[in-house]
């Protein structure tokens, strides 16, 4: 470009901001060449005309050469892991491919669990709005990574006016007004190259914000199958009961007809048989109430699976659920298995990206733009050359006093990412302790299980003996109540026990991550490809989507 006078401008790329003698920073120095104002100002010769596009195609090139990217890049921050768990030691040597890691509810072989936790994904609405959060978070990717693009603009206009009538000389001599028509059409494109990263850092933030939505959406995920497993052991395990106690129902019936008989006899008084049917009578309102829970229970599901109560039931069965083996792996691996370690990760990084775009404030920002049209007075007119006009050229704009808002910004987009890194700590520890938690509680509870079951054995025998004796007319009634009742007692601990336990291990797998890892984490190709950009200049279509 001969005889074209530049001005320079020097920046560097980094986190510091403008300092008196220019942009210092951290990084590496480069130079951008620009036109002068003069320049841009004075009319373009007709050389310049022809290389007008030519001119254009240099500055951007000279941009694109002198773009930097500001701000800090990640890196995640180290957090305590343990080697072994605590509570983890009665498992070692156990194999680890006890846990479907898709399904891997199908550890309790119970079909119909398996039917339940599939239609999850299909029906269960805290999922579906998870789900739409995720796809809301895409598309913020989408509007961010517009801004690397020129806009163009086209606008056309027709106006006709009139003047009004005034005085036209001192004597006071008046005229009238007149009437004139104007038509214009033209088009317009500018473009703020990102010299500094601001996009970039922003685009990298709301990638970072997509892939901990799609966290968030798996923790939901896990949580609706762990609550549904629960909620699913928990009712059978009240069949199980509301068959325990339907069993003593069954045999105090057949007491309360032998002392009846007694009675009649001669051989039992009237307290006996008042006894006895109390204890009956005691034992079927028991199994009563245990509707209340399983009827609950058994909304829940269905509320979990996305269908009105009224219109869904589980039918009762005699199957046991035999408690599972739940091996965990290194607790290293905890960190790559958790969707909700994963996602407060990603928002790590995000909070890291938007100091990159805080920082980016402090340096210019320059415009290129262009313009071309016609006008005329007449539409006739428009479209000869003599009406044509065009115009192009740049703006450079830099901030050179604002009281320490940026700089406030900045420390603000700092202290927020060391929210994130306490966060993120915190969510890890919560994590291991729910794990040990559940170690502890499966661990502890196996063994009292063990004892609880010879309580029960004895319980059984010592009202076999004692029934024995009362038949043989040794002992009272009472005695027979106290030991019946004992053993009634031990066996419901021991269902309550077993069903604990279910739980427990249904939590467990559920802290481990279920079958999930961060490998299912969508890069940032399938974010932009979930949502591409639009250059259409008309609206996208309307989605009807019928779920």
């Amino acid at each position: 470009m001969r005889g074209v006078a530049y001005k320079a401008l020097s920046c560097t790329a980094g986190e510091g901001g403008p300092s008196p003698m220019g942009w210092v920073g951290e990084g590496v120095s480069y130079r951008l060449r620009l036109p002068s104002p003069g320049l841009l100002r004075s009319p373009p010769s007709p050389a310049m005309r022809e290389r007008g596009v030519g001119w254009i195609g240099g500055i951007a090139t000279a941009v694109f050469l002198a773009a930097c990217t500001v701000g800090p890049d990640y890196q995640r921050p180290d957090v305590p892991v343990p080697a072994l768990y605590k509570e983890a030691g009665w498992k070692v040597g156990e194999p680890l491919d006890a846990i479907d890691r898709g399904a891997w509810w199908s550890v309790y072989k119970d079909p119909l669990l398996d039917d339940l936790e599939k239609q999850i994904d299909i029906s269960n609405q805290n999922l579906k709005a998870a789900a739409a959060a995720f796809e809301q978070a895409e598309w913020i990717v989408a509007q961010a990574r517009a801004g690397f693009f020129p806009t163009f603009d086209l606008n056309a206009s027709a106006q006709r006016s009139r003047t009004g009538g005034g005085s036209s000389s001192s004597t006071g001599a008046g005229r009238s007004g007149f009437t004139t028509s104007l038509f214009s059409t033209s088009a317009s494109a500018s473009w703020t190259p990102d010299l500094w990263g601001r996009i970039r850092r922003t685009v990298e933030g709301d990638v970072a914000s997509a892939q901990a939505s799609a966290g968030d959406l798996a923790s939901a995920r896990l949580a609706a199958q762990g609550t549904l497993a629960s909620d699913y052991l928990q009712l059978r395990m009240s069949d199980e009961l509301k068959r325990l106690l339907d069993a003593a129902a069954s045999y105090y019936s057949e007491s309360v007809r032998i002392t009846r008989n007694q009675y009649q006899s001669g051989t039992a008084d009237q307290s006996a048989v008042s006894q006895a049917e109390a204890q009956l009578e005691s034992t079927q309102a028991q199994a009563i109430a245990v509707g209340v829970t399983r009827a609950q229970l058994e909304h829940a599901i269905a509320v979990l699976i996305g269908k009105p109560p009224a219109e869904f039931s589980i039918p009762p069965t005699e199957a046991m659920i035999a408690v599972p083996v739940i091996p965990p792996e290194m607790p290293s691996a905890l960190l790559e298995r958790r969707p909700d370690i994963a996602a407060t990760e990603r928002l790590m990084a995000s909070a890291n990206a938007q100091i990159g775009v805080a920082v980016a404030a402090y340096y210019p920002t320059i415009t290129l733009s262009a313009d071309a049209g016609a006008s005329a007075l007449t539409l006739n007119r428009l479209l000869a050359t003599t009406s044509r006009f065009w115009a192009f050229g740049s703006t450079f704009l830099e901030t050179l006093f604002d009281a320490g808002a940026r700089a406030a910004v900045v420390e603000e987009t700092r202290a927020f990412f060391d929210q994130t890194i306490a966060n993120y700590r915190q969510t890890v520890l919560t994590a291991f302790q729910q794990v040990e938690d559940q170690l502890a509680a499966l661990r502890i509870l196996a063994q009292e299980a063990e004892v609880q079951d010879k309580a029960v054995a004895a319980a059984f025998e010592a009202a076999r003996i004692i029934n024995n004796q009362y038949l043989a007319g040794t002992v009272a009634y009472t005695s027979v109540i106290v030991a019946d009742q004992t053993a009634l007692a031990d066996a419901e601990t021991a269902v309550n026990i077993r069903q604990t336990r279910l739980v427990a291990s249904a939590a467990l797998i559920q802290a481990l991550g279920g079958g999930w890892d961060t490998g299912q984490l969508p890069s940032r190709e399938r974010i932009e490809e979930n949502a591409p950009l639009n250059f259409s200049p008309f609206p996208p279509a309307d989605r009807v989507r019928v779920q």
